[in-house]
């Protein structure tokens, strides 16, 4: 039997309990993201830097669960009655401009050999981390407003469009084309709508609701465990499927956010959820991109390096422009700071960057350069965002029609 060291893990579970106190705690990192912490902790500690922890097989194999439970919960926030009327019009088009421009920045790049996949590189740019975008809606309390639900939605669409886009293009699972992979994912989709369906119907049952509300909330947490089969049973189904896996978790997230629609009986459900992949296995994926992140190539080259700004630049411009649609209807300032939420992206970048690396149509330098910006991203643009949404705001017409103020009251 194969021996497994956990003196690595020790580490990285010392820096996910130490990430948060310290964002908590230090007046100077109260405003940013404790993901941001985590990587550039284990930045510090992994082989670019002190050299204490190197990505083994226990890290690794955590990590990736990390990975699969974040977009699990992304699928499982993916609110669909936002997404429908003048809201996934507004969403849609600008997700669409989205992609025109990341084409347009990725044709760039590769005609100066930034890049060896101009659509690749599209695709990284047109994500936004609906994770790290909503918490900044609600710390202003314009959740509920026009702003809000635009956001929402905007950052909602490009989530699921991105992983779409990346499985049927850059699927590292060996289908045979696009064409093939748009198959199979059409093959994923149903195979949700019929799991959805089954189990919506399992729900209603008297004789099971009645058994899933007695083990709920003892040590068979029930529940709980269904969620985990689900997440799994669709990760291993993309797999086999020959899709990208993260697609498998987001669609689990997805699948189980319908048939969880009243969730009176068992409040505690989604907040169980978050516990084991917040409190577990995402900070191992976070520290572990740290871990793996080539910071010495990185500094190594000043042209790699001047490639950071640019990136950043990048997303600001692929997924910041577009939210200048909203203007009409929420005004510019907050038109503005949408787009600046919108630019906010990080775990897609990982993922595609990682992908990219693997099918060779990215270098490692260049996957680190737009990892640092995917980081800086999430460092400065939700502050300037705040700023924003707290500010006072211009009058704009409601989603519905009649003109109105937008409120922006953070105690709202």
């Amino acid at each position: 039997m194969t021996e497994v060291s956990f003196d690595g893990l020790l580490i990285v579970a010392v820096i996910a309990v130490a990430a948060p106190l310290a964002v908590a705690t230090v007046p100077g990192l109260r405003r940013i993201p404790a993901v941001v912490v985590e990587i550039l902790a284990g930045i510090a500690v992994g082989p670019a830097g002190f050299g204490w922890v190197e990505p083994d097989t226990a890290i690794s194999v955590l990590g990736l669960v990390g990975l699969a439970f974040l977009l699990f919960l992304a699928g499982l926030e993916l609110d669909l009655m936002r997404l429908r009327g003048p809201v996934l019009r507004s969403a849609g088009g600008g997700y669409l401009l989205t992609l025109a421009l990341g084409l347009v920045v990725g044709a760039v790049a590769g005609a100066a050999d930034v890049v060896r996949s101009p659509l690749l590189l599209a695709v990284t740019l047109s994500a936004t981390s609906l994770g790290l975008v909503v918490p900044v809606l609600k710390d202003s309390g314009v959740t509920d407003s026009d702003v809000g639900r635009l956001t929402i939605a905007g950052a909602t669409v490009a989530d699921f469009a991105a992983i779409v886009l990346l499985s049927l293009f850059f699927s590292t699972g060996g289908s045979d084309g696009p064409a093939a992979s748009l198959v199979l994912l059409g093959l994923l989709a149903l195979l949700g709508a019929a799991v959805a369906a089954g189990l919506s119907r399992l729900g209603t049952t008297t004789g099971m609701e009645a058994l899933l509300i007695r083990l709920q909330d003892t040590t068979a947490e029930i529940r709980v465990r269904f969620a985990v089969v689900l997440l799994v049973g669709f990760v291993t189904l993309a797999s086999h499927l020959g899709l990208e896996t993260i697609l498998g978790a987001f669609v689990a997230g997805t699948v189980l956010n319908i048939v969880d629609r009243d969730s009176s009986s068992h409040p505690h459900f989604r907040l169980k959820l978050e516990a084991v992949g917040y409190g577990f296995v995402i900070p191992v994926f976070f520290v572990a991109t740290g871990l793996q992140f080539d910071l010495r190539a990185l500094l190594g080259s000043p042209s790699a390096l001047a490639r950071v700004p640019l990136f950043l630049l990048a997303f600001l411009l692929v997924r910041g422009v577009p939210a200048l649609l909203y203007a009409p209807v929420v005004g510019r300032r907050q038109a503005m700071a949408a787009g600046l939420l919108q630019a906010t992206t990080l775990p897609f970048v990982v993922t595609a960057t990682a992908i990219g690396v693997a099918l060779d149509l990215l270098t490692p330098v260049t996957a680190a350069a737009l990892v640092a910006a995917g980081l800086a991203s999430v460092i400065v643009f939700p502050l300037v965002a705040l700023a924003l949404l707290r500010g006072p705001s211009d009058v704009g017409a409601p989603i519905g029609g009649r003109r109105r103020p937008v409120a922006t009251n953070a105690t709202n």
